[in-house]
């Protein structure tokens, strides 16, 4: 197993992480097989949050008596002082634990990250949770390109999120910037929320690039941590055969394959574009439709709502179809 440090947290972890949204579809028993493998292998890195259901308190439930033996991060959706202060308390209490290493801001917008740092915001909430002790190191996650050159600025930012994978690399000039500044950055998305299906080739991509700090897999089978280490763990140079396995993913994905770049935006009628893809691919690619549905019930504006104006597409650097797209989110959320 490869280590590094996590950017300015001094945190030493393993180069492969576990993403904790797989486990919403298995059990509390079978994570505690999984978080048992995880720590006979070497991997130290769980990445969960708030809002995966029941992961926090399946990750609670496994970690009793090894909890010791990993790094934790979970992360909240909440934007305010009070309302982050009862989630990092319901994350203590769910993990099991006194102390979190890692607790982020998940996925704000700009609008919601300025409410983040604003008098009564977030924030608040997570330095004077820092300074109990509750949790070690604060960090943010983003799918905007422009909320994570924000984040890159904010001296408070100690890890920064963001998709990142064989199709999806609008961040790599700002992943650099992170090495730079020395902020860990955690790859989600590896597999583009299961839109890749070779994990190896995916893997053998994103480790690499020597400014990740760690990459974070989801996984619900053991026999899926063996594939994912091996990956990982494998330092050799590209064969052809590879490079050209690259090219051949991005050619599949790359002309119908949402971003979430957000420079589709404003949406005339006030949809969230890439919101509504991001569930839509949840729904299609993990075997969690009732969550996915769950999630997609919160935007405000569905997808039936496109006037096809097309307004959007005129602004989409993928030229995507937009339109067609979102008529088929609507047919499979029914709304």
């Amino acid at each position: 197993m490869q280590y590094t440090t996590l950017g300015k947290t001094g945190l030493q972890i393993s180069r492969i992480g576990f993403g904790g949204i797989p486990i919403q579809k298995i059990d509390a028993e079978g994570t505690k097989k999984l978080m048992q493998r995880l720590m006979e292998e070497g991997v130290n890195y769980i990445d969960t949050a708030r809002g995966y259901t029941v992961s926090e308190s399946y990750l609670g439930y496994a970690l009793e008596g090894i909890r010791d033996k990993f790094i934790l991060a979970t992360k909240s959706m909440s934007r305010t002082k009070e309302a982050m202060a009862k989630d990092i308390d319901i994350s203590l209490g769910n993990l099991r634990t006194n102390y979190i290493d890692l607790y982020q801001v998940h996925n704000p917008s700009m609008d919601q990250l300025n409410q983040v740092l604003a008098e009564g915001g977030a924030l608040e909430a997570l330095m004077e949770a820092k300074a109990a002790g509750k949790i070690g190191h604060i960090g943010i996650t983003a799918h905007s390109t422009e909320v994570f050159e924000k984040a890159l600025s904010l001296d408070w930012v100690e890890t920064i999120m963001f998709p990142y994978n064989i199709v999806e690399s609008q961040g790599e000039e700002l992943i650099k910037k992170c090495a730079e500044k020395n902020i860990g950055f955690v790859a989600m998305k590896p597999l583009a929320g299961g839109a890749i299906e070779d994990a190896t080739l995916a893997l053998r991509y994103i480790c690499a690039n020597p400014a990740v700090s760690v990459v974070i897999p989801g996984m619900a089978e053991e026999k899926e941590i063996e594939q994912n280490i091996a990956a990982c763990c494998d330092t050799s140079a590209f064969t052809e055969e590879e490079k050209s396995g690259f090219q051949k993913v991005r050619d599949a994905l790359g002309t119908n394959f949402c971003r979430r770049c957000n420079y589709c935006a404003p949406c005339t009628v006030g949809i969230n574009i890439p919101g509504a893809f991001l569930f839509a691919g949840y729904l299609q690619r993990y075997d969690l439709g009732n969550w996915a549905k769950d999630r997609y019930s919160t935007l405000p504006v569905k997808a039936s709502a496109c006037v096809e104006c097309g307004a959007c597409e005129t602004r989409c650097p993928y030229h995507l179809p937009i339109r067609e797209m979102l008529k088929k989110v609507a047919a499979d959320f029914g709304e």
